[in-house]
């Protein structure tokens, strides 16, 4: 069942999706070489408990830490640990705060220190396709459509569309109705109406589309060892188009 949110509820989700929002924005500033990945992630942590918030992925499903923190082949669900950061690796920080109620949800693939020419291409690639989403995404439109750009312009690009982890609707929980999908056919899907609060989130691959998970029972990895950008907000669809509530 897909809930349709009140104003008063896409406000709310608005103050989650802010505090996420801004931390990014500090792990994008502290991120460097040297630093593990389980210190990127108390840093974090501090700042939802700075802002009255909780970290929202923390235990959810039992995952140990407030953020995925998934680095170069890694695709999602990194779990935050000893792993240092060197340069030239790039790092997906899929987070969300958990205030009032309501979650908020987004993710950015940051550069630590100067990266490859083909890193730097597949995060472009990848964000290109987020804002392609995000422009799309009005009421009358169906989700095929939006997953079918998606696809379309990674694919044309080069790279593999993650098939088996999808973005999904957001509110009092963290994953709601509808799946939504980075690929799909154009005229198919739900199709989005007012009121609707959906997180966009593109996995992309530098080589195949294909994926597995680690013994760890969470992270997930490319299956050809290349590697994989993630980018993600949250949005609330509106009578006109949307606005991007996870957004600073």
């Amino acid at each position: 069942m897909i809930l349709i949110k009140s104003s008063k509820e896409i406000a709310k989700l608005q103050r989650a999706g802010q505090i996420t929002g801004e931390a990014l924005m500090l792990a994008g500033e502290v991120i460097k070489p040297g630093m593990t990945t389980k210190e990127l992630d108390n840093i974090i942590r501090k700042f939802y408990t700075s802002h009255g918030a909780k970290a929202g992925f923390l235990g959810y499903g039992g995952f140990p830490g407030a953020a995925c923190i998934s680095v170069n082949d890694e695709v999602i669900h990194g779990i935050p640990g000893s792993r240092k950061l060197v340069e030239g690796d790039i790092v997906s920080v899929d987070t969300g705060a958990y205030i009032d109620g309501y979650y908020g949800d987004s993710c950015k693939t940051f550069a630590v220190g100067e990266i490859s020419d083909n890193a730097k291409a597949l995060l472009k690639s990848t964000e290109e396709s987020l804002y392609i989403a995000i422009e799309m995404a009005k009421p009358g439109v169906r989700l095929g459509d939006i997953g079918a750009a998606i696809q379309k312009h990674n694919e044309s690009n080069g790279y593999g569309v993650v098939r088996e982890y999808v973005g999904h609707g957001v509110g009092k929980n963290l994953h709601e109705e509808p799946e939504v999908p980075n690929f799909g056919k154009e005229g198919h899907g739900v199709k989005l109406q007012a009121g609707m609060v959906i997180a966009i989130e593109p996995m992309i691959n530098e080589g195949t589309a294909r994926v597995k998970v680690l013994p760890d029972g969470w992270t997930v990895k490319t299956l050809d060892g290349k590697l994989s950008a993630h980018f993600e907000h949250t949005i609330a669809i509106t009578s006109t188009g949307n606005v991007i509530l996870t957004k600073v």
